[in-house]
Order: structure tokens, then C-alpha cells, then sequence
């Protein structure tokens, strides 16, 4: 029925700003809350960044039980241990705005702002992400693919290591 109404009569009474609003708040893009700390100034660095999702592939995760069963981790040293797809290193919800990093060098928790992509929150580490590497979660492999590898400047903001930003 909301289909067959014409664009000027549905602005006209006022759904599609409502529309709008929940499927921006549903899809995350109004729920990204993450901001840098007070206080802290952040440091500049020049970083490859890339993208990934919950799939197989980004995860390295597959199915037990000849590919009927629960998923587990397919490779490295949890091979065949059970994997909870979505669920980040640190125990949070894969979304908009998580980060995956070596953890060595950037902690969890630490808030880092990418160009063209917003701030995030390192939540996550990977095997292939050492060093001076971020890799951002997206919700659809094609996505991550779109993002691509870029070397980017981005700001960051640890408040762990708070005096050796000032």
C-alpha cells in the first residue's frame, strides 16, 4: 500500500521523513555514536586501511559437520574451534564503525577518524593486520571490496597513552 502512493502526497503528509529517519537509525548510520575523548588530542598517521566483513572469506570461518553444521574457525590456531560470526576479539557486535587492528599497537578502545569512512573504534584484530594496518568492518562483502586498500592520513585518539599525545 506505501508503495502505490506518488512521492509529492507521501512528503506532503510527512511518512518519508519518518521513513527516512528509522532506516537511517536501523541500518546504523544514525546509531554511530562513537566520538573522540575529551581531552585528548589525537595523533596524525599516515595508514594502509582496508575493509571486511562476516563472511567466510574475511573471517575465515566455515560450517562443521561436511558444511551443515555450526560455523568454526577454518584456519590458524583456533582451526575448528567454534566461531560466533559478528562478534568482534573484544566481544562486541560487528557494525558500522568497527575497527580491527594490531592490538600491539593501537589497543582496544582507542577512536580513530577515516576519511571518507568516519570515526571507529578498534573492537577487532585479524591475522593479516599488523603494524600500521587498519582494516573496517562493512556490512556486505561487495562493500568491503568497494573500499578497497587506500593509504590514508587518519586521526587518532588513545586515552591510554593520553601523555604522550599532549
Amino acid at each position: 500500500m506505501f508503495a502505490t502512493y506518488r512521492l509529492s502526497t507521501v512528503c506532503r503528509i510527512g511518512i518519508a521523513p519518518l521513513s527516512l529517519g528509522a532506516g537511517l537509525f536501523l541500518t546504523g548510520c544514525a546509531a554511530n555514536r562513537i566520538r573522540p575523548p575529551e581531552g585528548v588530542r589525537p595523533t596524525v598517521k599516515v595508514v594502509e586501511v582496508t575493509g571486511y566483513c562476516n563472511c567466510r572469506k574475511c573471517c575465515s570461518w566455515e560450517r562443521s559437520w561436511l558444511g551443515f553444521g555450526p560455523p568454526v574457525v577454518s584456519k590458524g590456531a583456533d582451526k575448528g574451534k567454534p566461531k560466533q560470526i559478528g562478534i568482534t576479539a573484544s566481544g562486541t557486535r560487528a557494525r558500522h564503525g568497527t575497527i580491527a587492528a594490531d592490538t600491539s599497537v593501537l589497543p582496544f578502545g582507542t577512536v580513530v577518524e577515516i576519511p571518507g569512512y568516519g570515526y571507529g573504534r578498534v573492537e577487532d584484530r585479524g591475522g593479516a593486520i599488523k603494524g600500521d594496518r587498519l582494516d573496517l568492518w562493512f556490512p556486505s562483502h561487495q562493500a568491503a571490496l568497494q573500499w578497497g586498500r587506500k593509504k590514508l592520513q587518519v586521526r587518532i585518539w588513545n586515552e591510554r597513552v593520553e601523555g604522550k599525545n599532549k
